[in-house]
């Protein structure tokens, strides 16, 4: 390299440097503030979820009251229909 260009070399490389440390600062600012936003939106949806698996929860309650069987029994019944449709289901793809 020709030592009479070294001086704007050196000021062109310095310059890029200031840029590029420009860019990378605001996109790490940006990066930041995504982070934060996703944060925050990720907890809403939580409590969103939490508010409506508790709104579900009470209607059960309230359906579970209203029926004259106790609330065991019911959950029997549920967890025999349950038992019976995944043992029917695995025994019918055994004998095809």
């Amino acid at each position: 390299m020709d030592p009479t260009y070294t001086g704007d070399m050196l000021r062109h490389l310095e310059k890029q440097d200031e840029l590029l440390m420009d860019s990378y600062r605001s996109m790490s600012h940006e990066l930041h503030k995504l982070q934060v936003e996703e944060e925050m939106l990720m907890r809403k949806f939580y409590d969103l979820m939490a508010a409506q698996g508790r709104t579900k929860k009470k209607q059960d309650e309230i359906n579970v009251l209203d029926e004259s069987e106790p609330p065991q029994s019911k959950a029997l019944v549920t967890d025999m229909t349950r038992f019976r449709l995944v043992y029917g289901r695995r025994k019918g793809k055994r004998s095809n």
